[in-house]
This record gives C-alpha cells, structure tokens and sequence, in this order.
C-alpha cells in the first residue's frame, strides 16, 4: 500500500492505494493523454463512495471493458 498526494480541485489530498492500481491509473492517464490528476480528478468528480475505493473500482472496470472489447 502506498500513500501518496495529489492536488484535485485546488487542494492537496493524499490517497492510500496498492501499487498495482498506482500503476494502472498512470498506464490509462497516459494512454488517455492527460495528467494523472486531471483523471483523478474527473473519477473524483462523479464518485458517490471514498476516493480510493472509486479509483479502485475505475480501474477494475477499466480493465474489464478493455478484456471484453
């Protein structure tokens, strides 16, 4: 597990997550060009639990749709 900090909406927040998941949010962020805060930042915005679950969830379905599709 790794802590880490970010700045979503303006402000510094630190998010607790294992490396696998750190990972595959820098993989999507890059293949989506964009900054990995900027896609924290768009999964913060629409999340409706904690910020590390809803990372954690992301990536789950991303690598869901990307098996299937």
């Amino acid at each position: 597990m790794k802590k880490r900090s970010v700045t979503i909406h303006g402000h510094r927040t630190s998010i607790s997550l294992e490396d696998p998941f750190w990972d595959s949010l820098n993989d999507i962020a890059t293949k989506r060009g964009q900054s990995l805060a900027s896609l924290i930042t768009e999964i913060d915005k629409t999340r409706d639990g904690g910020l590390s679950s809803a990372l954690r969830l992301f990536v789950f379905a991303e690598l869901t749709q990307n098996d299937n599709g």
